[in-house]
């Protein structure tokens, strides 16, 4: 066996035959870490028999069931539950509680064998953990281990059926020379791991770092190597908390689970949008309240915009839980099609609650919003409304209307702005909401604003 050196970036993987000082991949700077790898000279042929293939339609169905972790923000965003055999990764910004959440499923689950393996904590550290959440299950079993052989070992000898790994970057095997966190050691562990969940059938859950751009760290065929990617998210000024699927072999990746961050652990929040609104009756002007959807989620938000005369050459345009893009879309539509010209004004735009939203029938809202503070004349009260914007300033149809009706109805909006396609499709009608077709955002301002 010969010996070669590579260099690796430890951002994204690639690889190079030497040093270079930024990656020509992702473009990071300072991050190719040299490493040695063992290649033969010669190839031996395969001992065991190659497989031969099937027909699709002959392979046996099999009904799994899904382990349900007692909290019901999780189960949503897993489709359900966990799969049996899986391996998924749980990623996020340091401090966001992803250690928390895991321990709080391993104390919901009671009728299975969990073990919680921890390479950042030691146990009396965990434990204080746990007595500080309120959470100390009798049944939980707990290990304090980096060295990547152990760890399979443990698993094994516990016959563990749901296991967390604290985290996957810790792990190392003593037969790599690179370090710990490495590109070659965080991808031998993800494929040993998965292995392992197939092997045995149990649920293994692994907390992975991120990078400062909110990306998961390390290679990037760890997120193709695992059946699910969770993100957990979360502004430092917020209690708030979002769990999102960005991978799931097993469910839906569009659906939102909502936590707030306590001080006996995480509270989920089954009705999220109650957090999101103001609780001032009277509407100041600049404010907005559109309906959205996260996945199926419905959810009741409150935008706000601030249009003032700019001291600068260059006026300052800046939003904060929304593609920056569509602000300036929106912009171009108002003075184009509209004529509210905003070239000497400074822009601040917000979503509020720190939610980062992509729905684009956010636009009518966010356009509103924007015309309020321009003419300094707020929206009536108790008036939401929906619809993505147009190019020639038509308010274009959007997905799952009755679901957005029902949520703006519940939260005790009495009026409603819609695209008017989507009104003549509505089955859904209440005598307490009243809806007003809106063809065009013309229209909306002239009744809004006369």
């Amino acid at each position: 066996m010969k010996a070669r050196t590579v260099y690796i970036c430890q951002n994204c993987g690639a690889t190079s035959a030497r040093w270079i000082g930024r990656c020509p991949v992702c473009g990071e700077w300072d991050t190719f870490v040299e490493e040695r790898r063992e290649t033969g000279e010669h190839r031996s042929e395969p001992q065991t028999k190659a497989a031969s293939p099937t027909l699709l339609a002959e392979v046996g169905s099999q009904k799994t069931e899904r382990l349900r972790s007692g909290i019901g923000e999780l189960d949503r965003v897993t489709g359900g539950g966990f799969v049996p055999g899986t391996l998924t990764l749980l990623a996020g910004d340091p401090g966001v509680g992803k250690s928390t959440l895991l321990l709080q499923v391993c104390a919901q689950l009671k009728a299975i064998q969990a073990l919680y393996i921890s390479g950042e904590e030691s146990l009396e550290q965990l434990r204080l953990r746990a007595e500080r959440l309120g959470t100390l299950p009798p049944t939980l079993l707990v290990l304090a281990e980096t060295e990547l052989e152990a760890v399979e070992q443990a698993i094994l000898e516990a016959q563990a059926q749901f296991v967390v790994i604290d985290s996957i970057q810790t792990l190392h095997s003593p037969a790599l020379e690179s370090p710990p966190g490495s590109v070659t050691q965080v991808r031998e562990a993800a494929l040993r791991l998965q292995r392992l969940a197939k092997q045995t059938g149990s649920i293994i859950l692994a907390i992975g770092h991120v990078t400062k751009e909110g990306l998961v760290a390390g290679p990037k065929v760890l997120e193709h190597i695992v059946d699910t990617v969770l993100q957990f998210e979360g502004e430092v000024p917020y209690a708030y908390r979002v769990l999102r699927a960005v991978k799931n072999r097993f469910g839906p990746t569009h659906e939102l689970g909502f936590f707030e961050m306590t001080a006996s652990g995480l509270r989920e929040l089954p009705n999220p949008s109650v957090l999101f609104l103001s609780n001032d009756t009277e509407m100041e002007s600049g404010v907005a309240i559109a309906t959205v959807l996260e996945g199926t989620r419905p959810l009741v938000v409150e935008v706000q915009a601030l249009v003032t005369p700019s001291a600068y050459a260059v006026p300052q345009r800046s939003i904060t839980g929304y593609d920056y893009r569509r602000l300036q879309m929106i912009m171009a539509v108002l003075e184009r099609r509209l004529g509210i010209g905003l070239r000497q004004y400074d822009l601040f735009a917000n979503i509020v609650g720190g939610l980062r939203l992509e729905d684009p029938a956010l636009d009518a809202a966010l356009a509103l919003a924007i015309v309020s503070s321009y003419r300094d004349i707020p929206l009536p009260p108790q008036t939401a409304v929906f619809g993505e914007l147009g190019l020639t300033g038509e308010l274009r149809p959007v997905r799952l209307p009755e679901i957005r009706l029902r949520e703006a109805h519940r939260i005790g909006i009495r009026r409603l702005l819609l695209p008017k396609a989507n009104a003549e499709a509505l089955s859904y009608a209440s005598p307490e909401l009243e809806l007003i077709p809106i063809e065009r955002l013309s229209l909306a301002l002239t009744l809004l604003f006369p």
